[in-house]
């Protein structure tokens, strides 16, 4: 175990020197982090309307510049964040938890528990997300427990297929064969050694989700079904901008690198998690 622990140190570190925007990922989301947790400690308020000093680009007093209605845009962009990240947070969590309960659940039993919750993976999967994700969006009332519930509800599929697959694998195991045949309980096999050998797949994968979640939502916010207002996020933000893209586009700029920087470094963030849980995967 002390050889197997020194060896995926020296792959971590070996990642780390060879992928070097990974620290630039991490510290981009420890400090946009730290900076949304305390919005609050901005000297402005963030639905503070001042039509005297509406879309005044950036200056030392607004760093950001002011938007439309001359609410700070640094302080929106800093609420927004806590918006986003939210959302992509607690939707990858409802994902997960449905996907790894499917994915589990179809793997353990086989049979025709397996076709009917693969046959339905199927069917979801079909469905291009957007017009899924709309076209629900439309009946619940929009906002941000509406907006969170739809993308965990519906983009679990991917996780639940992964999960399946690794079940398969797993569930033929010596010590999984050995704890059926002393008669123990499927829930207790499946919590017990099912879930922990499948565990490096689920957290892969939940990184990549909170990513998925924050790029869904801004794409919803930006077609007018997230969040609303006076609440703001990074997508809607960027609908509020885009009839002002000649007169401030900076309203539009700063949103839009958010969100990009945001995904770009949970992704770098998996590519770590993978190292750190799957040594091989640094093998090149």
């Amino acid at each position: 175990m002390g050889m197997m622990t020194k060896r995926r140190r020296q792959q971590l570190l070996a990642e780390l020197k060879y992928n070097k925007g990974i620290f630039v990922a991490l510290a981009f989301l420890l400090v946009i982090a730290l900076l949304s947790i305390f919005a609050f400690l901005s000297p402005y308020d963030p639905d503070a309307i001042d039509m005297l000093h509406r879309l005044e680009g950036p200056s030392g007093s607004h760093w950001f510049g002011t938007d439309d209605l001359g609410r700070d845009y640094l302080t929106r962009i800093l609420y927004g964040g806590r918006i986003s990240l939210l959302v992509g947070v607690v939707s990858m969590l409802i994902s997960t938890l449905i996907g790894v309960t499917i994915g589990t659940v179809a793997g353990y039993f086989g049979g025709w528990i397996d076709n009917v919750l693969m046959r339905l993976v199927d069917i979801l999967s079909s469905i291009p997300w957007m017009v899924l994700v709309t076209v629900v969006s439309i009946f619940l009332k929009p906002g941000l427990q509406a907006i969170i519930l739809v993308i965990g509800l519906f983009t679990w599929m991917g996780v639940a297929r992964l999960v399946r697959a690794e079940t398969l694998s797993v569930k033929e195991r010596e010590y999984v064969l050995y704890a059926k045949a002393m008669d123990q309980k499927p829930l207790f096999i499946i919590l017990r050694h099912v879930i922990p050998s499948v565990l490096p797949t689920i957290i892969i994968s939940a990184t990549g989700d909170i990513a998925s979640a924050i790029m869904i939502e801004s794409s919803l916010s930006f077609l007018g079904l997230g969040v609303q207002q006076p609440m703001s996020s990074w997508g809607s933000m960027l609908n509020r901008a885009q009839s002002l893209l000649d007169r401030a586009p900076y309203m539009a700029i700063v949103p839009g690198v958010m969100i990009i920087l945001t995904v770009f470094s949970f992704n770098k963030l998996g590519d770590l998690i993978r190292v750190f849980v799957e040594p091989k995967a640094i093998e090149r």
